[in-house]
């Protein structure tokens, strides 16, 4: 089994039990808090990784992290603790980004990055926003990213959606016709 299926089994039980006690933003606010924390170190990174080091002494630097970070829900608490104990501690960051994906899932809400020429103020985005909604039936949370490359226009992934309304795409466009007709 992959590390990916794993993760995302873990986070589907995550998101069972923190959905069964209402706390589903905590839970995710902590998840995603731990991962930034390993992601951010790579000492950390390095030791949740290493199969030499006992899952024992793997726990025993959770509990010293968890009583560090101070508030934190019992259930990512628990999580971390299990993890430690079957020395899978370094799939915590994928497992809160399949937690995240699952909230958002549950939800019905997306991110859709949008590639422009030129970064776009937040009237823009909003406008983006409620088009992409519009045409993928979910809520969707709209980042920009600045690709001059685009030339003009923009380009929106929305899952594995894209829709691609670039002036290099129709530049692109143009030239497959006439290379066509020639």
């Amino acid at each position: 089994m992959s590390a990916e299926s794993v993760a995302r089994q873990y986070a589907h039980a995550t998101f069972d039990v923190a959905s069964r006690h209402d706390r589903l933003d905590a839970v995710g606010r902590d998840l995603a808090a731990i991962a930034a924390l390993v992601a951010a170190h790579p000492e950390l990174r390095h030791v949740f990784a290493t199969p030499i080091i006992p899952p024992k002494k793997k726990r025993a630097l959770v509990d010293a992290l968890l009583a560090a970070a101070g508030e934190m829900t019992g259930e990512v608490k628990r999580l971390l603790m299990m993890l430690a104990d079957r020395d899978r501690l370094m799939i915590v960051g994928e497992i809160a980004e399949a937690y995240a994906g699952r909230r958002m899932a549950a939800a019905r809400s997306v991110n859709a990055e949008i590639r422009t020429a030129t970064p776009l103020d937040e009237a823009q985005k909003a406008t983006l926003g409620r088009v992409l909604s519009a045409a993928t039936g979910r809520t969707v949370t709209v980042s920009n990213q600045v690709d001059p490359e685009v030339v003009g226009g923009a380009v929106a992934r929305v899952g594995g959606l894209v829709f691609d309304g670039s002036v290099a795409r129709q530049i692109q466009r143009l030239r497959q016709r006439l290379l066509a007709e020639a």
